[in-house]
């Protein structure tokens, strides 16, 4: 395969395997990728499985032309990537391994020897010159393993990701790659959301045209859209609106109580309803669905005063993997002793943000009336927010949305004629009851001011504690005038023809603007009511809980430099340039301090 002119694929495709991993199902195979340049010095970049080493060194062969290669570069070093370093170093004994400190070591672990005398280690940020070309090397620890580093080809703007922006399959497959990303992602990758993040932050600055990943397809088209995913799955956020039921049933009446509630749900409006048998579909796909909807519904067995086994194991992954800022229902069955919603409701106590429903679900052997109208409450309470969102459900006329302003942070949206706009506040305030009035201020070099001072209309949309950090990157980070906010994101719209978020708020309300207020650096909006809905009971983002338990804590372990107030990213160096612009966020220097 031909990435560039000077870029080729020499990996392999293995339809063979059947378990990735061990334990992962493949039915569609796997890729090992692995690419050379060829520039004045030639780089190989990563092998493949020992499986395929023949194969691999007869497709290097090809590519090299009767060259020698100068560089392997190691990404990572598990076994279906690494096999084939020491055969490589035989037949190419003038070849430089380059590879971190870490790789090293685990290389003198694999092979006995750590290549002495013929290795180059590298760190973040150090750079290897090809000739034309020059790699640039990004440490990235824990994604997923401790010594992985990925390189940057700063002349065809090609970020060799490692295992980062992977998928299961073969490249000959014709399937999903969300699909399969996502369950490659959540699988092997889901524990480590925080080191994705930072990982993200520091790819951030860099121009890619191209991914090369170590498995599945290079991804050389719409890149915003996987580094949109990625940005989802790492924060722990929702990236589909619906709801997931797990279930395990012995002898059908719990799988009948699913389905009843399966029906329900999507009776009252639920968008997206996907049922899992635990003890029959695969696992994986089913601790994918978990992170991948917002509610989740687990509906079991009391089995030996526990539950049923496939249920545990299924509750064990989703705690092994940081399962977080979730709602989660439960629903039991027991003849005599029920002990299920107990055990389940035990288990989940350690994952952060997860809040139960308050409708549970209880069946004595078989559904009875009763059990049948907490069927009935439960989806009720599930679909509130659903019934909000849809205009002929909705009541618009809710003002207990005003109840949600207080000190937090809400997204502004706008249109601007041609485009929906929205934009990060945290200056919102009802300023009189009767008529209600509320106040919004804008500052002035934000594109929403000019949109809202031209229309004389807005949303401002109240976010609630389970918004992930994705949300700020998206709407506060960036501005309108040049990115499409709301590429992605599912069209919600209020009567006066803007968006509203369908996810991460408890309310909204539509504006017309009333009077304007120039204040020097920002213009205040006094504006009427018009629509004010309440979506949802989760508490309002407060700025305070945003910094605490939101915002990701930067790095600055052992750096020296100057670290953004509003994003985290880390500025290394003994001076930050006055003119210094944050590449993530767009802030200037002065919302910088000094790394303490």
């Amino acid at each position: 395969m031909k990435i560039t002119d000077s870029v080729r694929y020499v990996g392999v495709n293995d339809r063979k395997i059947d378990l990735f991993e061990g334990q992962y199902v493949v039915p569609n195979g796997m890729a090992y990728n692995s690419y050379v340049i060829l520039d004045e010095k030639v780089a190989v970049m990563d092998t493949v499985d020992r499986n395929f080493s023949h194969e691999w060194l007869d497709n290097l062969r090809k590519e090299l032309g009767g060259r020698k290669p100068d560089y392997l570069v190691v990404s990572h070093m598990e076994p279906d990537h690494s096999a084939n370093i020491k055969n490589f170093a035989d037949l190419y004994p003038g070849a430089v391994i380059v590879a971190s400190a870490k790789a090293f070591a685990m290389m003198a672990n694999f092979f006995g020897t750590d290549f002495a005398g013929r290795n180059l280690t590298v760190g973040d940020g150090d750079q290897l010159s090809l000739g034309s070309r020059t790699l640039t090397f990004r440490t990235a620890p824990m994604v997923h393993w401790p010594e992985v580093v990925m390189s940057y080809d700063s002349k065809d703007k090609i970020l060799f990701s490692a295992d980062a922006f992977g998928k299961f399959g073969a490249l000959d497959a014709e399937e999903d790659w969300a699909c399969e990303a996502r369950r490659y992602y959540f699988g092997i990758v889901g524990k480590y959301g925080a080191q994705v993040v930072n990982v993200l932050k520091k790819l951030a600055g860099l121009d890619v045209n191209i991914i090369c990943p170590l498995h599945g397809p290079v991804l050389s088209e719409n890149l915003s859209y996987y580094l949109n995913l990625y940005g989802i799955w790492s924060t722990y956020g929702v990236e589909t609106d619906g709801i997931f039921i797990a279930y395990t049933s012995v002898y059908g009446n719990t799988k009948k109580a699913v389905e009843l509630l399966a029906d329900k749900l999507k009776e009252k409006g639920c968008p997206k309803v996907s049922v899992a048998d635990l003890a029959r579909d695969d696992m994986a796909e089913a601790v994918e669905d978990a992170f991948r909807y917002g509610k989740l519904v687990l509906a079991t067995t009391t089995y030996n005063a526990d539950i049923f086994p496939f249920m545990r194991t299924f509750i064990d992954h989703l705690k092994e993997r940081n399962y977080c800022g979730r709602t989660v229902a439960l629903v039991e069955n027991g003849s005599w002793a029920p002990q299920a919603a107990k055990v389940m409701r035990e288990m989940l106590s350690e994952c952060k943000n997860i809040k139960f429903a308050e409708n549970t679900v209880h069946i004595k052997s078989a559904l009875s009336d009763e059990s049948k109208k907490q069927i009935d409450a439960l989806a009720e309470e599930l679909c509130g927010e659903y019934v909000a969102r849809k205009s002929e459900t909705a009541n618009k006329n809710d003002l207990k949305a005003l109840f949600n302003i207080g000190y937090g942070l809400y997204v502004v949206t706008s249109n601007d004629g041609e485009r929906d706009n929205g934009l990060i506040v945290n200056t919102v305030t009802q300023v009189t009851n009767t008529p209600n009035r509320v106040a919004v201020t804008i500052n002035k070099d934000n594109y929403s001011h000019h949109v809202i001072k031209q229309t004389g209309i807005m949303n401002v949309n109240c976010l609630s504690t389970d918004a992930p950090f994705s949300v700020f990157q998206n709407y506060g980070f960036r501005s309108g005038r040049n990115v499409d906010k709301f590429e992605g994101v599912e069209e919600m719209r209020s009567d006066n023809g803007l968006r509203f978020l369908p996810q991460y708020i408890n309310s909204f309300m539509s504006l017309k603007v009333e009077q304007y207020i120039d204040m020097g650096t920002h213009g205040m909006f006094v504006c009427s009511v018009t629509e004010a809905r309440v979506i949802s009971k989760v508490e309002t983002m407060t700025y305070t809980y945003y910094q605490n338990n939101v915002k990701p804590k930067p790095e600055t372990e052992g750096k020296k430099g100057f670290v953004c107030k509003v994003c985290g990213y880390v500025y290394e160096g003994d001076e930050l340039p006055e003119d210094f612009v944050c590449p993530l966020c767009k802030h200037g220097a002065a919302d910088f301090e000094p790394v303490k």
